[in-house]
C-alpha cells in the first residue's frame, strides 16, 4: 500500500466526519443568526436542531460508513449489498435521515427495487455525500468508478443534476488523493464548469441549500477561496444551510490536500472517537481490497446506466 496515498486518504476521512460534526450545529441557520449567536465559531461544540453532543456525527458520516461496510462485507461492489446496509442503517433509527434518501430505502424494502426511477425531485445531495468510502476503494481500478458510483447513487438519488456533480467530485477527491495538488483539483473543477457553466462557482452568492447545485458551489467556493483545512469548513458551516454537508464535503476535499494534522486538535480531542477508529480502519482496508464486482448481473446494469449517462452527455470526462 502506498503510504502517502493512505494517509490522504485518511485526512479526507476523518475531516470528512470533523466537516460533519462541526457543521452539524449551525444546519438550517442563516449566516445573520448564525453570527448573531456565534460570531465566528471554532469550536466543535455540537447542539443545534439535532441537540448532537459535541463530536457526534450525523446521517453523512453514518451513510459513509455503512457503504464502506457494505464493500468490504461483500467484498467488492454489489448495489443489492449496498441497499442492505442503508437498511440496516435506516433501521438503526439514525439521528437523522433526509426525505429522499429514506423514500430510496423504503422503496427497496417494499418493492424489492434497487435503482430509483428517474425523478426531478431527487436532485439532493444524498448521494454525493457518501461517496468517500468508493472513491477510495476504486483508486485502484478507476475505471469502474462512474458505474459504482451510479449503481450507489440511484438507489436513493436518480437525478441529471446528482449524478453529473457526484461524479464530479469523485473526480476531485481522486485527484486530491493522488497528487496533494489544490491547483490540480482546480484544473478538474475548472473543465467540469467549462461544461457545464449552470454549475459555476465563481460569482457564488451564498447558496448552501440540500439542492446538489448549491452544495457544490458552497463546497468549491470555500475549497479554493481559504488557504486551510479550518477555515473551509467554518466557511461552509458559517453559511447555514445545509451545513452537516456542504462542511463534510468540504472537509473531505480539505483534508486529502491538508492532512489530518491540519484539523484542529480540539476538533481531534471532540469528535466521536469510535467514528474515527471506524473511518481509520475502513479507509485502510478499502484501499487493499481488490476492486471488483461482486455480481455479474450488476455489473451489466451499472455499466449500462453509466453507457446511457455518457450517450446523453457525450463522453463526460475529455477535458476532465
Amino acid at each position: 500500500m502506498n503510504e502517502v496515498i493512505a494517509k490522504r486518504a485518511l485526512g479526507a476521512a476523518l475531516a470528512y466526519a470533523a466537516g460533519d460534526a462541526f457543521g452539524a450545529t449551525t444546519e438550517f441557520m442563516t449566516p445573520a443568526e448564525i453570527k448573531d449567536r456565534y460570531g465566528v465559531r471554532r469550536k466543535m461544540i455540537g447542539e443545534g436542531w439535532l441537540r448532537l453532543r459535541p463530536g457526534q456525527v450525523t446521517d453523512d458520516t453514518q451513510m459513509c460508513i455503512y457503504l464502506a461496510r457494505s464493500i468490504l462485507r461483500s467484498k467488492g461492489f454489489c448495489p443489492v449489498g449496498v441497499a442492505d446496509g442503508f437498511v440496516e442503517w435506516m433501521r438503526s433509527k439514525p439521528v437523522d435521515i433526509g426525505s429522499t434518501v429514506r423514500a430510496g430505502i423504503r422503496r427497496y424494502i417494499t418493492e424489492k427495487k434497487v435503482l430509483a426511477e428517474p425523478s426531478e425531485w431527487a436532485g439532493g445531495n444524498g448521494s454525493a455525500m457518501r461517496i468517500l468510502p468508493l472513491v477510495v476503494y476504486c483508486l485502484k481500478s478507476w475505471h469502474l468508478f462512474p458505474a459504482m458510483a451510479l449503481g450507489q447513487g440511484r438507489i436513493t438519488h436518480h437525478n441529471r443534476d446528482a449524478d453529473l456533480i457526484m461524479l464530479a467530485l469523485g473526480e476531485c477527491l481522486k485527484v486530491a488523493i493522488e497528487t496533494g495538488d489544490k491547483m490540480a483539483v482546480l484544473d478538474v473543477a475548472s473543465a467540469f464548469i467549462r461544461r457545464y457553466p449552470a454549475y459555476s462557482f465563481s460569482r457564488y452568492k451564498g447558496e448552501c441549500s440540500g439542492y446538489i447545485v448549491d452544495t457544490f458551489k458552497c463546497v468549491m467556493h470555500y475549497f479554493f477561496d481559504e488557504t486551510s483545512l479550518e477555515n473551509i469548513i467554518i466557511g461552509t458551516a458559517s453559511q447555514g444551510g445545509d451545513a452537516d454537508t456542504t462542511s463534510a464535503i468540504a472537509g473531505m476535499l480539505a483534508g486529502a490536500i491538508y492532512g489530518v494534522d491540519a484539523i484542529p486538535r480540539q476538533w481531534q480531542r471532540t469528535l466521536d472517537s469510535d467514528v474515527q477508529r471506524t473511518l481509520t480502519g475502513h479507509m485502510y482496508e478499502l484501499l487493499q481490497l481488490p476492486c471488483c464486482w461482486v455480481e455479474a448481473q450488476w455489473e451489466a446494469q451499472c455499466n449500462a446506466e453509466w453507457f446511457a449517462l455518457e450517450q446523453a452527455e457525450g463522453t463526460l470526462y475529455d477535458g476532465l
